[in-house]
């Protein structure tokens, strides 16, 4: 029965037992006619000790079917950004799912637990890739190529807890590009930026911004806060979930399960947690510790470089060290004074009571400074300041907070002048 097809011949059995079915069987609609041939197939190739009452069809934890109507949306999406990777010139690849375990492992070190182990099948021990980068490696090595501009679209497997909600899965597809090779500083980096702005400009996804580093300036940074050479790596891949983890946690696995000292975890939380563009980049520069390190110093002039360039590209202000808001506050309110915490409430009940987000320390005579960094680390747009001269004079301040700029308007018009900047921006 060679020419029924490719399936094995109970497959086949199972199906034509349903067709020769007495007439009263067969006359059925056809949808359920291709339900029962689907349960067919389904129930030949189950083992016997497979075949339970309480059996669930249903795709694996953290894998997702794509409906024809999501594979349209999908074709396209993939289709803006491979002609994107074409017009700047990439050349495309494709390299197998599974990879030699050894190399795989080579690379991801302390995310070995995370790769799928494929049984042994001739002698050799594989894996499912983990991304696409090591694959592009190895085939850099493989055919001797010292220079390579190349994209691949493909699909991934990490062996971790799907959160379907925040669109983590333990299959995915990845678009790289990568350009391969040595050149002038900066120039390929700048374009790699330029191609990400040109991709979600185009798929209209709204205001993004782009996190930006250098891997010179964090290893001086780990250096001249204290951490062990050997833990450079472990103590950076604990660094990369701030995305999707609070400080407070990635500072206790840096400390509880990597060995840090917490003096030297808080020396690190005080830098990463900083943000900003090239007015960062030049903050740190200057800082008295990170400048002991030659290392961050060549890292932090070469982002001043890149900076430069994506200015020529027009993109710079989509690139930052910028953190991810956590809350949505729109006014702090501040005083240089002590003996003020009346003004404040009264003042802060104000911006409340007019639907406005706002906050305060908690505390009766706060540092103004402190007020200031607060409201800088956590990107609160504007900020009020009343003291003693502003209560006598009934005004108030109001500062800018990320160009420093400050206005002195009337206690009335307070509210008014923060609603009308807030639906300026």
């Amino acid at each position: 029965m060679s020419h029924l097809g490719p399936l094995r011949r109970g497959v086949w059995a199972a199906l034509l037992g349903q067709l020769l079915r007495p007439p009263r069987a067969v006359c059925i609609r056809a949808v359920d006619c291709h339900s029962q041939v689907a349960q067919a197939v389904l129930t030949s190739q189950l083992k016997p000790h497979q075949e339970k009452p309480n059996f669930i069809i249903k795709v694996p934890k953290g894998t997702r079917d794509l409906s024809p109507q999501q594979m349209v949306v999908r074709e396209k999406i993939l289709d803006k950004i491979v002609s994107c990777f074409k017009r700047h010139g990439a050349e495309g690849l494709d390299t197998p799912a599974f990879e030699l375990t050894d190399m795989l492992t080579e690379k991801y070190e302390d995310n070995f637990g995370l790769m799928y182990d494929l049984k042994d099948q001739g002698g050799e021990l594989l894996s499912l890739r983990y991304d696409l980068t090591v694959p592009f490696a190895r085939y850099l090595a493989m055919n001797k190529l010292k220079k390579m501009k190349r994209y691949q679209v493909g699909k991934v497997w990490r062996r971790e807890s799907p959160a379907i909600v925040q669109g983590r899965y333990r299959e995915f597809c990845q678009c790289d590009f990568d350009i391969a090779g040595e050149f002038d500083p900066m120039i390929p980096d700048a374009e790699c930026l330029k191609i990400m702005c040109e991709i979600l400009n185009g798929l209209q996804l709204g205001d993004f911004l782009i996190k930006v580093n250098d891997r010179r300036v964090v290893d001086g940074m780990f250096a001249v806060c204290g951490v062990p050479e050997s833990k450079f790596r472990t103590i950076c891949t604990s660094m990369d979930k701030l995305d999707k983890m609070s400080w407070e946690d990635v500072r206790h696995e840096m400390v509880a399960q990597k060995g840090l000292t917490p003096e030297v975890a808080d020396r690190i939380g005080a830098y990463i947690q900083c943000h900003g563009g090239i007015s960062l980049v030049e903050e740190m520069s200057k800082d008295p510790r990170l400048s002991q390190s030659q290392r961050a110093l060549q890292g932090l002039g070469d982002l001043k470089l890149l900076f430069d360039y994506l200015t020529l590209f027009g993109i710079a202000e989509k690139a930052s060290s910028k953190k991810v808001r956590t809350t949505e506050t729109q006014v702090f309110v501040a005083t240089p004074q002590k003996n003020f915490l009346r003004e404040r409430l009264k003042l802060i009940t104000e911006l409340w009571d007019a639907g406005i987000k706002a906050e305060m320390l908690y505390k009766n005579n706060p540092k103004l400074l402190t007020q200031l960094h607060y409201c800088e680390k956590r990107d609160i747009p504007l900020m009020v300041i009343i003291g003693e001269q502003e209560q006598n004079e009934g005004v108030v301040k109001l500062r800018t907070v990320a160009n420093r700029e400050e206005v002195t308007i009337n206690r009335e018009s307070l509210v008014a002048e923060i609603q009308k900047r807030l639906s300026e921006s």
